[in-house]
């Protein structure tokens, strides 16, 4: 190879090295956690039942592939996934605030994506009352 086709070598290589580098790899927590600060955020759409159906037609088209249609972290997707997705039905998840669910949805969880810039901020709350639906009877 002549001197011209080793730099000409080089230079893809090291394109291609910053080109990888520029993705940013975001490790999936341990412990999924919101910070005290979204425990303070009250849901705006709480009660609202048009939001609710609204956040349930959001929920089966996007969310179910993974979190089951009944949120219960089983989707057909779920088994290809680093992690299993969360199960919106247990008292795990019931007990956040609904600042902490808002939050979660937000920031998202390596492999869950972030949905700040996919869902408006109402969508996001119309998620968190679709979420609230799940809930596993209390047992008798």
């Amino acid at each position: 190879m002549n001197h011209t086709g080793k730099l000409i070598g080089t230079f893809i290589i090291t394109v291609l090295g910053f080109f990888v580098m520029s993705f940013k790899y975001v490790p999936q927590q341990a412990v999924f956690t919101a910070p005290a600060s979204a425990d303070a955020k009250t849901n705006p759409l709480k009660g609202d039942a048009a939001a609710t159906a609204a956040g349930g037609k959001l929920y089966q088209a996007n969310c179910a592939i993974c979190h089951g249609a009944k949120g219960m972290g089983d989707g057909v997707a779920a088994a290809g996934l680093s992690k299993p997705p969360a199960n919106h039905s247990s008292a795990a998840v019931q007990k956040l605030t609904d600042g902490a669910l808002f939050w979660k949805i937000t920031e998202g969880n390596n492999p869950m994506p972030s949905y700040k810039a996919v869902y408006s901020e109402t969508q996001r709350w119309q998620l968190v009352n679709y979420i609230r639906t799940l809930a596993k009877p209390a047992k008798k």
